[in-house]
């Protein structure tokens, strides 16, 4: 009860009116220091979102791909290289790591922005190729050695007494992939870099992407080698019965130009257990038309549809990707693959995406030539294995 009220409950003398009045008084100023603290409060909240507000907004907050401060002038100038071929500003930029403003390439061109190379490369880690299940390393030089142990480093049994025997020590190979530079030329009418609502940037790491991601896909499976990365496909195959390190084993179907499913149990087991864990099946979509009518001893589907959007289908329990640059299932085709392919293919690249601005080959239109080094080939021939459509 506050001070006026009390002495309006004390004051029995007073007339009714003076009573109303002490009583509206009190109410009064109860109010106003009720109004003040509400006022103070809500100043607080105020304040404390006005700085949350500057927190979340500032330029110096640093995001995952780096700070905005360090990123923006190298998106600028390459902006304005793309559209206009100024590159005073990509010149003035110092080679910084922690900015990622690394600008000149000493071959002619220029890095590509961050978020414009990362778009890329997520195109390309999505897309249906061997790319998506292989292993990929980045490298600084022209090419990488993968070392592989074919043996076990010996062991035996020994006891206090006895003399211990010498043991057999590992044999190792080495396989060097070479890295390859792949381009890309997509073009543009000056007009169109000149409209300032035009996203420059989103179009050519879409361009860029779609190119490399189909001449990528291809050379994985089936390149040659020269200039280019070599593909599992290429090396020759042997039956698995006399598999020797070189070569890729297979199975034959037993039926020339068609699939059984003894033949798919067959390929599954003929792949040792320690790459089973992680293996998966590759084939293109002809041939996955085939499989998935294929049907057990009891009448089971061997193949079952992902239970959630962009699950894999599978495969007896096995993931399968569908890649295209796989062969047809015709006579005497390897049209299906099944192995650990994280251990048995390597695609090795260089990070950085290069792009060189060519206002003169083809006027009016402008041309962009794009190109990244990047190299493939087998690091485990025994981490891969071959379904050949052929009765041998």
């Amino acid at each position: 009860m506050s001070k006026t009220e009390a002495q309006a409950a004390g004051g029995m003398g007073l007339s009714p009116a003076d009573e109303v009045k002490q009583a509206v008084t009190g109410f009064v100023t109860d109010f106003k220091h009720y109004r003040t603290e509400i006022d103070a409060k809500l100043q607080q909240t105020e304040e404390r979102l006005n700085m949350l507000d500057r927190k979340t907004h500032s330029p110096q907050r640093t995001p995952l791909g780096g700070s905005i401060d360090a990123r923006a002038p190298h998106r600028k100038a390459f902006n304005a290289y793309l559209r206009s071929g100024d590159d005073d500003g990509l010149r003035g930029l110092e080679m910084d790591v922690k900015s990622l403003s690394t600008a000149v390439n000493s071959d002619g061109g220029y890095l590509a922005d961050p978020q414009t190379a990362e778009a890329i490369k997520s195109v390309l880690n999505s897309t249906a190729s061997i790319r998506s299940i292989a292993s990929v390393v980045n490298v600084e030089a022209t090419s990488y050695d993968v070392l592989v142990d074919h043996t076990d480093v010996g062991a035996g049994w020994a006891t206090e007494t006895a003399s211990t025997t010498e043991t057999g020590t590992p044999q190792l190979d080495r396989i060097t992939i070479p890295l390859h530079e792949l381009s890309a030329l997509p073009k543009a009418s000056q007009r169109l870099l000149d409209d300032s609502a035009f996203d420059i940037e989103g179009w050519l790491a879409g361009r860029i992407a779609d190119k490399f991601s189909r001449a990528e896909a291809a050379a994985f499976v089936s390149g040659d080698g020269n200039d280019k990365p070599k593909g599992f496909l290429t090396h020759a195959s042997v039956d698995n019965d006399v598999w020797a390190w070189g070569n890729l084993g297979y199975v034959p179907t037993g039926v020339d130009g068609d699939v059984t499913a003894d033949s798919i149990i067959d390929v599954v087991y003929a792949l040792g257990a320690q790459y089973r864990a992680n293996a998966a099946f590759v084939m293109n979509s002809k041939t996955a038309g085939l499989i998935r009518k294929l049907k057990d001893n009891d009448g089971r589907f061997l193949w079952s549809d992902g239970l959630a959007a962009a699950e894999p289908a599978r495969l007896m329990g096995y993931p399968v990707l569908i890649a295209e640059d796989m062969p047809d299932a015709v006579s005497g085709a390897n049209a299906i693959a099944f192995g650990d392919f994280a251990a048995g293919y390597t695609i090795a690249e260089r990070p950085d995406l290069r792009v060189l601005r060519d206002p003169f080959s083809a006027k009016p239109h402008v041309l962009f030539y794009a190109t990244k080094r990047v190299g493939g080939d087998v690091s485990d021939f025994a981490a891969i294995k071959l379904l050949k459509f052929a009765t041998s």
